[in-house]
């Protein structure tokens, strides 16, 4: 099998199997992962903010979990994946500053995860699975075959969703 394809911060990608999808360096970030099992199809967007109005440059979809859903949800259609056998795991959205009373944009992991959410909800996309909050980084591996995704984190060791 060839290496994983990465998927950095603010990106998104989409593929079928045998291929793993990985993303590291996840804290008040998201990892919205999208997998169609009758098709064998799935993608990854490492989502920073929730929405497009907390920024001025809204070039990048895959920056935001209202942009990012669609975007990958379209992308997957074009390698024949469906809406209707898709679903959804998220993963991420941590309180990395827990000991600074305010951050800048609140609670933005919180806020990440809840804008996942609704994302999801808009395009009709079940989540099945997640693995969200804490005060810790993760990293995650989307195994294509079979839509297992591994959580790594060095506080909280190994979840498998």
């Amino acid at each position: 099998m060839d290496d994983p394809i990465k998927v950095g911060i603010a990106d998104l990608k989409v593929s079928t199997a045998p291929n793993k999808i990985v993303t590291n360096a996840l804290g008040s970030c998201v990892a919205i992962v999208l997998y169609d099992a009758v098709h064998r199809i799935g993608g990854l967007a490492h989502i920073m903010l929730p929405s497009t109005a907390f920024s001025k440059i809204r070039s990048n979809p895959a920056k935001f979990a209202d942009t990012a859903v669609p975007e990958m949800i379209s992308m997957m259609k074009q390698l024949g994946a469906t809406k209707t056998t898709t679903s959804a795991k998220i993963i991420g959205g941590a309180q990395m500053f827990a000991n600074v009373l305010v951050e800048p944009l609140g609670n933005i992991g919180q806020r990440n995860v809840q804008a996942a959410k609704e994302a999801l909800a808009k395009e009709s996309i079940n989540i099945v699975a997640e693995d969200t909050g804490g005060d810790c980084g993760k990293s995650v591996e989307v195994n294509l075959e079979n839509g297992e995704v591994t959580v790594r984190s060095i506080k909280y060791g190994i979840n498998k969703l």
